[in-house]
């Protein structure tokens, strides 16, 4: 072979592998550019969606602080109302202080209402709402899982319980 063949065959080769750049071009500057425009609205798209789920868990965070914000001051203040149904039970006591009292009772009552705080109902036994701290025998005319007495009342603010009534309960 000469050496001119040999050019030729290079030349050959060259020219081959040129057509086939040609057939497979490079990505072109709109090709990127849509791909980058795409990327980004992909981005914007999923910034957006988290935007407006933290907002949303922000705004139901804040009813709830709403809902319960006088959760503490109940609980400090049942205490307070426990006493005061105490001390109605003490005999002797004149018939004056005993409205002052119920009138102070009472007063309570419809402070914690108008905040949504209300009694623990006691129909039957439920260890969601009540404290059994004492059982008694059952018998015919008091069946099992029903409440002989109410020591504590409970109170709950809306649906959530502050605290237990503590109860004994006829087993």
């Amino acid at each position: 072979m000469s050496e001119e063949t040999k050019q030729e065959e290079v030349l050959e080769e060259v020219e081959a592998t040129e057509e086939v750049v040609e057939e497979t071009p490079e990505k072109s500057e709109l090709d990127l550019a849509n791909e980058r425009a795409e990327d980004f609205e992909n981005k914007y798209l999923r910034a957006h969606a988290e935007m407006q789920n933290i907002q949303r868990r922000a705004n139901e965070e804040r009813q709830s602080l709403q809902r319960y914000r006088s959760q503490d001051l109940a609980k400090k203040i049942l205490p307070s109302l426990d006493n005061l149904e105490r001390a109605l039970q003490v005999e002797g006591l004149t018939e004056d202080v005993k409205k002052g009292i119920e009138m102070v009772r009472e007063s309570l009552i419809q402070a914690l209402k108008e905040e949504g705080v209300e009694e623990v109902a006691v129909e039957s036994f439920d260890p969601n709402l009540h404290m059994a701290v004492q059982t008694v025998p059952a018998d015919e005319d008091n069946p099992a899982d029903t409440i002989a007495q109410v020591l504590q009342k409970g109170y709950k603010l809306h649906e959530r319980l502050l605290r237990p009534a503590m109860v004994v309960v006829y087993n």
